[in-house]
């Protein structure tokens, strides 16, 4: 008899295994989480280790390791040899922290304590129509940020991997050609502007972050060869934006806002915008239907986390109504994430 056989089914529901899996789906994100935090991929980046050296290598124990590690073999992210020897898959590889567009930051912002135990009180989020960030952590998101050095460390990061992502992505459907002085609203480190500028050499940018985030792009900035194009402003977009641009950028910012926030940031956008300037705003577009959509489970992140949500095409248009301009164009990608672009409405 198969020892690994299933015993008869009889009298479960059909639908029983794709429940089993939706609801220990977080044991296998945590499982990855513990894989990031150990630095695993990075250990296995030069050869097949065993767990025995693993567990030498990360002071951890060889036993609880070698499960660790069976899991992840199981889920695709390493693979193991006839000799008990692990090693990462393409899958496994974005997790290591040399790759381009890695992940590894984003695993241990995301799947770190503090955005595992706001989860905890999704319910409580959709009782109180309130973010739970603060109940379960203590202070703001962004406060948390601002004062844990290290996870703002992982934020930084993890929106440069994210960024590198879909940069080309949005490169591809719209042109940027045109414009010759690009400023990008809540740039975080200037990867965004930085893949745009290396396109079109013809440009300027600048971006404008909070002091503490844009402090960390400047190395990045200088680094790309981009210092005598590109600026870094410290700053609060609530309170006042560059002037100048002919193209005002936002990528993943109003979606960390209601509706109320986000009208007053797009306002202080269209205070300072010329008749001919315009507006790209970059977020996930949630579409009609019952189909699945990546940006139907952002939206719940963010209305644990902060408050804010991602938007339909119809909310997009009244939001920017609201703040003086008209959208234009909605442009997909082949990334989550899609192109809305708006020009300024004439003032009344």
């Amino acid at each position: 008899m198969d020892a690994t056989a299933r015993p008869d089914d009889a009298g479960t529901h059909p639908d029983f295994d794709g429940m089993f899996q939706i609801v220990t789906s977080f044991w296998v994100a945590r499982a990855v989480h513990a894989a990031s935090a150990l630095n695993l991929p990075d250990h296995l980046a030069n050869e097949p280790r065993t767990a025995a050296e693993l567990a030498t290598t990360t002071g951890t124990d060889p036993r609880s390791l070698a499960r660790l590690l069976r899991a992840l073999a199981g889920i695709g992210v390493l693979c193991s040899d006839v000799d008990g020897r692990y090693t990462t898959t393409r899958l496994g590889d974005t997790l290591r922290s040399d790759t381009p567009g890695s992940l590894a930051s984003f695993v241990q912002m995301e799947l770190g304590e503090a955005h595992h135990a706001t989860w905890g009180l999704l319910a409580d989020s959709v009782r109180s129509g309130e973010p739970v960030f603060e109940r379960a952590v203590g202070k703001k998101i962004w406060q948390f940020f601002e004062d844990t050095p290290a996870m703002n460390a992982h934020l930084g990061r993890a929106m440069t991997g994210l960024t590198a992502m879909v940069a080309d992505a949005i490169l591809d459907v719209y042109d940027f050609g045109p414009h010759e002085r690009i400023v990008d609203i809540g740039g975080g480190e200037g990867g965004f502007l930085a893949s745009i500028l290396n396109v079109h050499p013809q440009a300027h940018g600048v971006v404008l972050d909070l002091p503490h985030v844009v402090a960390h792009g400047r190395e990045r900035i200088e680094a790309a060869g981009l210092a005598d194009r590109c600026e870094l402003v410290g700053g609060d977009f609530f309170e006042k934006v560059p002037e100048g641009g002919d193209l005002y950028t936002m990528k993943w910012v109003l979606h960390d806002w209601d509706d109320a926030a986000a009208v007053e940031i797009l306002k202080s956008c269209r205070r300072v915008m010329g008749e001919n300037a315009r507006l790209l705003v970059v977020e996930t577009v949630v579409p009609d239907g019952d189909g699945f959509s990546p940006s139907k489970i952002i939206d719940l992140n963010m209305m644990v986390l902060s408050g804010g949500q991602e938007r339909t095409a119809d909310e997009f248009r009244q939001l920017l109504a609201a703040a003086g301009f008209t959208l234009t164009h909605i442009l997909p990608t082949r990334s989550p994430s899609s192109v809305v672009e708006a020009v300024p409405a004439p003032l009344a």
